[in-house]
């Protein structure tokens, strides 16, 4: 997919693929030096992290994956859109590229899905910024999320008017006037159709609320996995005005994590990122120097 020159403004980086099987994972690596990897969640691509891979491209080895279905990378129509499978790709990711003393940061299903991969490899992991997530089981699920999940309708609202994208754009920002023009067109850009907006759709299907999904085992084994990474250096940024990922879920990771660093952004939602952008950086910037 071609970028418009607006957009390519906003995102001016060279692009990647990694083949995890017969599908294309697109990627950026940009800079040389340690290691960040940034792992995005749903509904977003690594787009959402273009102002960091400009910050810390000088001095980092910056690595930013789509996932499949995600951004740039391929939207295969027939395919496991799970936890377990976007570990897998990451995993495999990493350890093509053999990346270690890899410093994470996590957003949204990066969380899980990065996380994941850093209990399996907790030795190739040096320091870990956790952002609005969870990887944990949890008894809530906001009514949205709810909506969005429903048999049929939530499919054809998020496949067909992309309401998922749409929305986000509005409840999950404080600021939703900032999503205008190439801002706005760099987030919807990779879900201009039914068949793009498979991975939308198919990350809410994936939220295991009750012992019988079949995600629900691998967040079981990710959760019990989480002490594996509790010695690391480890910064808790948070929007406190998420709906979604609220403070509750940040002071769960702190009973997990109780040496980890907490800044809360209290004018920041579930976008920090586009919220607070200084902010973020700051706080970033400081805790990997």
């Amino acid at each position: 997919m071609s970028l418009p020159a607006d957009v390519a403004a906003l995102y001016p980086f060279e692009s990647q693929y990694h083949s995890v099987g017969e599908v294309q994972m697109h990627y950026l690596d940009e800079g040389s030096g340690k290691p960040l990897l940034m792992v995005h969640g749903n509904p977003t691509w690594s787009f959402y992290f273009r102002n960091l891979v400009q910050e810390f491209r000088t001095r980092h080895r910056v690595v930013v994956p789509d996932h499949v279905g995600c951004g740039l990378s391929d939207k295969p129509q027939h395919y496991r859109y799970t936890l377990a499978r976007h570990a897998a790709n990451l995993e495999s990711l990493v350890l093509s590229l053999d990346l270690r003393d890899i410093d994470l940061l996590v957003h949204d299903w990066g969380g899980p899905i990065g996380l994941s991969v850093a209990t399996r490899h907790p030795e190739r992991f040096s320091r870990i910024i956790i952002t609005n997530t969870a990887a944990f089981r949890s008894p809530h699920l906001p009514r949205l999320l709810w909506l969005a999940r429903l048999p049929w309708l939530g499919e054809f609202l998020i496949r067909g008017f992309n309401a998922f994208v749409q929305a986000t754009l509005v409840t999950a920002t404080a600021r939703p006037e900032r999503f205008r023009g190439a801002l706005r067109k760099g987030f919807l850009l990779p879900y201009n159709n039914w068949k793009n907006r498979i991975a939308t759709a198919r990350f809410v299907q994936d939220i295991p609320m009750d012992v019988s999904h079949p995600t629900w085992p691998d967040l079981v084994q990710l959760e019990r996995g989480l002490p594996r990474l509790a010695s690391k250096p480890m910064l808790l940024l948070w929007g406190e005005k998420d709906w979604c990922f609220t403070t509750k879920m940040r002071d769960q990771f702190l009973d997990i994590f109780p040496h980890a660093h907490s800044v809360g952004l209290r004018s920041a939602h579930h976008l920090l990122f586009e919220d607070e952008p200084e902010a973020c950086l700051e706080a970033v910037r400081e805790f990997l120097t």
